[in-house]
């Protein structure tokens, strides 16, 4: 299959400008800040997808942001600052944000760089996280995958994936890809 990789959906998204900004920051070119980039991204996912399988606490919220990603954005007036701006990164942003400084550290010793900075690169990566989530999860719902008017399964959580098909592991390789589960 042809399909982009989710770290290339990234790297396409950031562009070359912050591609550079982050080579600036790292003290490195831009292919040493796209490997640190893709590093980054694929600690980020693999910590998404161990905690969405997870069965606790956190293992809910994650499922729920990922719920919240793969929703229709809100269209009007709500989208108009206000409600809408504080809403645009929503559970997934928190989600995300919670797990920087874990991923920061593991990277860090993967590569090198320091956690600091590697902090620093996962903060400019966060809306550009988001994006390519929303665009894959809106591609997703244009090609028939999860309908967001599905009924979830008995005692989800409101707005959560349905157990079966078109459920978590759809979803989370709807957005994420690879066909990983």
């Amino acid at each position: 299959m042809s399909e982009s990789s989710f770290q290339d959906d990234v790297l396409g998204e950031l562009g070359d400008d912050r591609l550079n900004e982050i080579a600036s920051l790292l003290g490195t070119d831009t292919a040493g800040a796209r490997d640190t980039v893709t590093t980054t991204v694929g600690a980020m996912t693999g910590d998404l997808e161990q905690k969405a399988a997870a069965d606790d606490e956190d293992g809910a919220e994650v499922r729920q942001a990922f719920a919240e990603v793969a929703e229709p954005p809100l269209q009007g007036v709500s989208t108009l600052g206000g409600l809408g701006g504080l809403l645009s990164g929503g559970m997934m942003a928190g989600v995300l944000a919670r797990l920087s400084k874990p991923v920061a550290v593991a990277v860090s010793k993967k590569t090198g760089i320091p956690a600091a900075t590697v902090s620093r690169v996962i903060e400019m990566l966060i809306p550009v996280l988001l994006a390519v989530f929303a665009k894959r999860a809106a591609a997703g719902r244009s090609a028939g995958g999860t309908a967001a008017g599905t009924p979830a399964a008995p005692g989800a959580a409101p707005g959560a994936a349905p157990a079966g098909a078109g459920g978590l592991g759809d979803l989370l390789g709807q957005i994420l890809g690879g066909g990983r589960k």
